[in-house]
C-alpha cells in the first residue's frame, strides 16, 4: 500500500516555472514506477510524464517535452516534477501515480495509486 501527497501548486504567469512534490509513504518507494497526470475541467485525465523505479526511464506526452522534467529521490520518498516555460493550456489539477512494477506507461489504468491532487493554474 502506498500513499501519495502532492504540493507545489500553485498560480503562476505564463512563461514561468513551478516544482511539483510527490511524498510517497512506504518503505518500498524504490520499487514503484512513478507518473504524473493532469485534469483539465471537463476533461479526461491526460498522461504527462513517468519515471521508472531507479529513475533510468522517463517518458513524457508531446505537449510537455523540453518544458518538464520527472525526476526522483528514492532516499526521501519523493519525486518531483519541474515545470518550465509554463503555458495557460498547463492549467490542471496534476495527480501524483504510482505502480509497483519496473515499466513505464502512459496509462491511467496501469498505476493503482493516486495521490489527491494538486491546483496549478497560469495565466496569460
Amino acid at each position: 500500500q502506498v500513499q501519495l501527497v502532492e504540493s507545489g501548486g500553485g498560480l503562476v504567469q505564463a512563461g514561468g516555472s513551478l516544482r511539483l512534490s510527490c511524498a510517497a509513504s512506504g518503505r518500498t518507494f524504490s520499487r514503484y514506477t512513478m507518473g504524473w497526470f493532469r485534469q483539465a475541467p471537463g476533461k479526461e485525465r491526460d498522461f504527462v510524464t513517468a519515471i521508472s523505479w531507479s529513475g533510468g526511464s522517463t517518458d513524457y506526452a508531446d505537449s510537455v517535452k523540453g518544458r518538464f522534467t520527472i525526476s526522483r529521490d528514492n532516499a526521501k520518498n519523493t519525486v518531483y516534477l519541474q515545470m518550465n516555460s509554463l503555458k495557460p493550456e498547463d492549467t490542471a489539477v496534476y495527480y501524483c501515480a504510482a505502480d509497483y512494477s519496473t515499466a513505464v506507461s502512459k496509462e491511467r489504468s496501469w498505476y493503482a495509486y493516486w495521490g489527491q491532487g494538486t491546483q496549478v493554474t497560469v495565466s496569460s
